[in-house]
């Protein structure tokens, strides 16, 4: 490939990989032009809105809709009765459980939906709701999860009475959901008992939401002469609903169109499928109109996707010098009143195996418990892969506990610890298989970069002082690109995806994914890696995802995806296009395949200056002028089963100041390095790093959903649920290395998921160090200034001199 000024010239042009172009998406969103389910209009189109249950627990005695039917404008009011004739009242949910699209006898968690009124317009629609009358039977609620398998606890999912063989294993309490354990636990616990040191430690990692930008909706439109329905919903995962839609109506899956717009931000909440979605659906069928539905701000805080929730047992086994010989983690896992987690199939517990993160241990054992509770159902990935969140917080903090115990630098215990470059690709005695890394590069990096020794040097002299200054040292490993089929699965479909690239005769090209973005660039980066493949600018390319009438089947973008999945089909897809482009070059030149070689956009004839052929004087001839018994045209499809999943990593450092007399935080400093092997475009990684941080720092900072004794939840509104602006955002520093991934096609690994799940246990691990010279081991989250008050006035540290 010829590496003169005038190929780099037109490298440049293209705006390929490796290059920091501007978003495609941003001239629209900025002038307003954006395009929500919200703003979709159809004629003759009603407003649907739900009557929700204020009990956490009760019976429905009897559900009078007279009223609410007699107000001018009112078409509908549709309950679990209504549903039944057409088997439309339960709904699977996609972790293999079935929940209540409307509430069936009784109500399972406080704003549950009990009836759906459908009306003109959503103010006739919000004042009839008003005018059902339900009348309840309350029921003793059961909030906390460690009660939830106690012989007098209420039973929650009569459904399931008696129905011990779940989805996933043998049920042990009615309340019980599932038992998930991986690993050798005989091995685990012959290594704790050899072990010179153990440790231990509970932690809960709370309850939180997403909080998109935009909240869930839904606009619904059945044509009864066709018999098609189409439905705007923002989803993730479109195809998915379209396959759970058609199993839900029997309407066949070819009649059904499901399409994503802008939907605002999704970071998880947005891949299950919501009984406001069904119900908009169902109305639609019954009614011959188009009915939307657009929940409130509570309504999402209180009744969508949550994420986490999960009491966790860490134990750490090693010898004097801080090696580590052993991992076990016990979980119980709060999943609400359905298991409506978005995780795949054969995994209840999401990926939480990765919890060894970047270390070598030979021996691991964990086991997940998962239980029903008086909650909204939820469970999903809120900016991590299926549960990563938890597993590297777990194991990151029993290190600093391990590190604390043996008297250890933090940093010093990780580089003893690590997984050797020469290890790679190295097995997991939990079942992962690494793919690449450099752990120690990345980790020496940052501490250059911070200064670390100085940091801790000053972090005496305040010590003596008596003030609270904190570091926190965070080196974790994710997977992402779920996944390969052979172990990824969404209700028995593999988690494949897909893109669909032609070149017109002109040159330029059109390219359809089965992902579907909510604010990650994939109109912009897609263009780039084609770009680079082809040899077409990236201008010149036009993305489109979302429309399953139109897009290749795909399992949608959540979990850091996009990249290790999504992106690796676009270029398979673009090398059909190149080495088809190479026949017909080969013919136009009269020359043999083996005598081109590609130079940016063209084929060249090697050694023949001045013979070649550009992709655009290639895409024309593909419609007139072809070999011998060659299909005209320019196109490929390809479905990308990933052979394995992808492992970015990185190593984050924290510096936070606490006033002792308020407890207030500030964070001084925040370096984070992440690797995510090949990088398509280093601007867009960059912002999805700094929103990674921002929601990072949100959740472990202040973010909370909690419940009174009767399930009532707390703060389920902006007024109370901590979304961090500008003023309280800290500043944040990036660094990186890049390890490419053996196995992906372009070597790259995915970074969106990252930040957050790096950055999480990064501030609690910081937090919890201020107070680490007092024997403090660890700090539930989230680390409001409240909280940490309480432990400055339990270690009477609030007390003036």
């Amino acid at each position: 490939m010829s590496t003169s000024a005038e190929s780099i010239e037109r490298e440049e042009k293209l705006q390929g990989v490796g290059c920091s172009r501007k978003r495609k998406e941003d001239p629209r969103f900025i002038q307003g032009k954006g395009n929500y389910v919200d703003d979709i209009k159809m004629p003759g189109m009603l407003c649907a809105e739900i009557v929700r249950s204020p009990y956490a627990h009760a019976r429905i005695i009897s559900i009078d809709k007279t009223e609410a039917l007699a107000l001018p404008g009112v078409h509908a009011v549709l309950t679990a009765d209504d549903l039944k004739p057409l088997d439309l009242h339960w709904m699977p949910t996609l972790a293999g459980d079935v929940q209540a699209v409307l509430a069936d006898e009784k109500v399972v968690f406080q704003m549950q939906e009990v009836a759906v009124v459908i009306a003109n317009d959503r103010y006739i629609a919000a004042d009839a709701v008003q005018l059902v009358k339900v009348e309840y039977e309350p029921l003793p609620a059961l909030v906390d999860p460690h009660k939830s398998m106690d012989s007098d606890a209420p039973v929650i999912r009569e459904d399931l009475i008696g129905k011990m063989d779940g989805a996933h294993s043998k049920r042990l309490h009615d309340n019980h959901i599932f038992t998930w354990d991986v690993g050798d636990k005989e091995s685990t616990d012959q290594a704790f008992e050899d072990a010179e040191v153990t440790v231990k430690e509970n932690m809960f990692y709370h309850r939180v939401h997403p909080c998109p930008l935009e909240t869930c909706g839904c606009l619904a439109s059945f044509d009864k002469i066709e018999g098609k329905l189409t439905a705007y919903v923002t989803s993730q995962a479109p195809h998915v609903v379209r396959t759970v839609v058609s199993m839900l109506s029997g309407i066949p899956e070819s009649k059904v169109r499901i399409i994503s717009p802008d939907i605002g931000g999704g970071f998880g909440n947005k891949v299950p499928i919501y009984p406001g979605y069904v119900t908009a659906m169902v109305a639609s069928i019954v009614l011959g109109r188009p009915v939307k539905w657009v929940e409130s701000r509570i309504e999402n805080l209180t009744t969508t996707g949550f994420a986490r929730d999960w009491h966790m047992e860490g134990e750490l086994a090693a010898d004097n010098e801080g090696r580590i010989k052993a991992l076990r983690v016990n979980v119980l896992a709060d999943h609400g009143a359905f298991d409506a987690c978005a995780d795949p199939s054969k995994f209840p517990a999401g990926m939480f195996h990765i919890c060894t993160g970047s270390y070598d241990i030979p021996n691991a054992y964990a086991r997940v418990d998962g239980v029903y509770t008086n909650k909204a159902p939820g469970g999903v990935a809120y900016r991590c892969s299926f549960r990563v969140t938890e597993a590297v917080y777990v194991v990151e903090r029993m290190v600093d506990v391990l590190a604390q115990k043996l008297g250890m630098d933090k940093a010093e215990i990780r580089l003893k610890n690590f997984v050797k470059p020469e290890q790679f690709p190295y097995p997991t005695a939990l079942g992962a298989n690494l793919d690449s890394g450099d752990y120690h590069t990345a980790l020496n990096k940052v501490l250059d970069a911070v200064d670390y020794k100085e940091l801790r040097k000053e972090q005496e002299e305040k010590r003596a002082n008596g003030e609270l200054m904190g570091i926190g040292i965070v080196t974790f490993t994710e997977i992402v690109g779920a996944g390969p089929s052979k172990s990824c699965d969404i209700l028995g479909v593999g988690m494949f995806d897909s893109a669909e690239i032609r070149v017109h005769p002109t040159g330029s090209a059109l390219a359809r994914m089965g992902t579907i973005t909510q604010g990650q660039a994939h109109q912009t980066t897609y263009a780039q890696i084609i770009a680079t493949e082809l040899g077409i600018p990236s201008e010149e390319i036009q993305i489109e995802e979302g429309d399953t009438d139109t897009a290749p089947y795909g399992l949608g973008t959540y979990g850091s995806r996009t990249t290790p999945v999504g992106a690796a089909a676009t270029a398979v897809a673009a090398r059909k296009i190149k080495a088809k482009a190479a026949k017909i070059a080969a013919h136009l030149l009269e020359v043999s395949d083996d005598d081109l070689e590609w130079d940016v956009d063209r084929f060249k004839v090697k050694g023949v200056p001045g013979q070649e052929k550009t992709m655009k004087d290639i895409a024309w001839a593909a419609y007139n002028n072809l070999p011998e018994g060659m299909e005209p045209g320019l196109e490929a499809v390809d479905y990308y089963d990933p052979p394995e999943y992808t492992y970015p990593f990185g190593a984050y450092l924290c510096v936070v100041d606490i006033d002792k007399y308020t407890g207030v935080t500030k964070v001084r400093r925040f370096y984070a390095l992440d690797d995510c092997g090949t990088r398509i475009n280093p601007m867009v990684i960059e912002g999805q790093i700094h929103g990674g941080l921002t929601e990072g720092y949100a959740v472990a900072m202040g973010q909370e959903l909690s419940f009174d004794p009767e399930g009532n939840i707390e703060g389920n509104s902006l007024m109370d649920y901590f979304l961090p602006t500008a003023v309280e955002t800290p500043h944040w520093e990036t660094d990186y290395t890049v390890t490419p991934s053996p196995h992906h096609p372009l070597g790259a690994k995915g970074v969106a998921e990252s930040p957050h799940v790096g950055s999480i246990p990064t501030f609690t691990a910081a937090v919890v160090d201020a107070f680490a010279h007092l024997d403090v081991t660890h700090m539930n989250m989230p680390h409001s200034a409240y909280r940490v008050w309480q432990k400055c006035h339990e270690l009477g540290l609030d007390k003036a001199k």
